[in-house]
């Protein structure tokens, strides 16, 4: 079997900073009053083994290059796999061809010059993993042969897979900002289906990080999917009532990227987005508060600067439940009057502030209600806030588990969602850009049969 290793080197830092060089160069040569550019390499391994046979093993190599122009404020952009010179010269013909027949923007521009980052931390982010194809199918072997020999009802697999990827990117604009820095992230997953009766459950768990030594084993892994698709057999649906819902961390975390999603500056500025003029309010119980921590080392939403090369900050988003601030980049802050808060690309490291409780003592706080572990679809109305999603999960009675219980809805609506929250645990999910424990809401209706 080839032993070539999946990471290949990563360009000279030299090579993409002349790169960015150049095609600025050649914006300003063709007429351009303001340019920017952004030159990407990047490198894969990924592996899914489904039953001991390798499934799929991909190598992934990309590289390509992107540049913004403006005429005054009109504004163009163009890409390309292509970095040769003459594909370069084109490409910036292209964005030049239609900045020039676009309508003028007066909030169209570079970030301004006093926000860019100049002082750049180094923060731990490039760890990486020289693995070999025939090492990535044995970790992940070994992952789904840990969560297959769990128990005799684990009877069939969706896979053990492992992936690694290394990268870097270089923006810069002519302001006079260039950077960039190397990245790495690894992740080790598995899915298994448990079958008891003529019953089916599939479950799945998964672990990532900057560096291959924090991952989560491969035997933790698999045993860990195991036991989540076993705890599933028996489920039950249940009949509709109103009643306390607790999230489990993972699905936490997207109750906050909603609450993300409804104060970005394009949602504001287009209102569509059911927090409009909000800023200074409560929106959350006065226990909660949520920050930002860019600069966190090793951590998978650390960013030294943002996609404009605006410098990024700790600031707190939401303190004593009150909204502090919006998530803007540099265009969305003008159209709304306002600055940009450095999140031009989303937020790096968005921390909801753990609250005392840990999972038995939420359930206990739950009393009789639902702890809810998997979510299915997509039915939120970030206009509105409604709120209706496909679950899955258990049924809580004197904060004892009673069964498993699915095929259900539960559905609300964010504004009052959030206000209900009663408690914020400090089961801390860290498998993301967004770090949240679980979230318990004080009612929401629960639709079954």
């Amino acid at each position: 079997m080839e032993t070539t290793q999946s990471i290949a080197l990563l360009p000279a830092r030299e090579h993409l900073e002349n790169l960015v060089s150049d095609i600025l160069a050649e914006a300003h040569a063709q007429g351009a009053t303001a340019s920017e550019a952004a030159v990407s390499f990047g490198s894969a391994l990924s592996v899914t083994v489904r039953l001991g046979e390798v499934e799929t093993l991909e190598h992934h190599r990309q590289r390509g290059l992107g540049v913004t122009v403006y005429f005054g404020q009109r504004r163009g952009s163009a890409s390309t796999a292509d970095w040769r010179a003459t594909a370069i010269r084109d490409t910036v013909q292209s964005a030049c061809a239609i900045a020039r027949h676009t309508a003028a923007d007066p909030c169209a521009g570079l970030a301004d010059p006093d926000r860019l980052a100049r002082d750049i931390p180094d923060l731990d982010l490039y760890h990486p993993w020289p693995l070999a194809a025939e090492d990535a199918i044995a970790l992940a072997r070994e992952c789904e042969a840990a969560a297959l020999a769990l128990d005799p009802r684990i009877r069939n697999s969706e896979g053990g897979s492992i992936a690694t990827h290394t990268g870097l990117v270089l923006y810069g604009n002519s302001h006079g900002f260039c950077g960039g820095y190397p990245t790495t992230h690894h992740s080790l997953s598995c899915s298994v289906i448990a079958q008891d009766n003529g019953e089916m459950q599939r479950n799945h768990w998964h672990t990532a990080a900057r560096d291959r030594d924090e991952l989560e084993t491969p035997v933790a892994v698999g045993q860990k999917a195991g036991q989540r698709a076993l705890r599933r057999l028996g489920s039950r649906r249940l009949s509709t009532r109103q009643v306390p819902v607790l999230f489990a961390p993972e699905l936490a975390r997207g109750l906050i990227g909603h609450f993300i999603g409804a104060i970005r500056g394009g949602a504001l500025y287009r209102k569509a987005s059911f927090l409009l003029d909000r800023l200074g309010t409560p929106v959350f119980p006065k226990f909660m508060t949520i920050y930002e921590r860019p600069h966190w080392p090793k951590a998978l939403g650390s960013a030294p600067f943002d996609n404009e090369g605006v410098a990024t900050a700790n600031r707190d988003v939401v303190a004593d439940g009150i909204l502090q601030g919006y998530v803007l980049d540099s265009y969305s802050a003008r159209r709304l009057g306002m600055e940009t808060t450095g999140n031009a690309g989303g937020t790096h490291n968005l921390i909801v502030e753990p609250g005392p409780l840990g999972h038995e003592e939420l359930l206990r706080q739950l009393n009789t209600g639902l702890w809810v572990t998997e979510l299915m679809g997509h039915g939120v109305h970030l206009v509105t806030g409604d709120y209706s999603r496909g679950a899955s999960g258990f049924w809580v009675e004197k904060g004892q588990i009673q069964y498993p219980v699915h095929e259900i809805t539960i559905a609300g609506n964010l504004n009052e969602m959030f206000r209900d929250i009663a408690a914020a645990g400090n089961d801390v999910d860290v498998r993301g850009g967004i770090r949240c424990g679980s979230l318990l809401v004080e009612k929401m209706t629960v639709a079954g049969e």
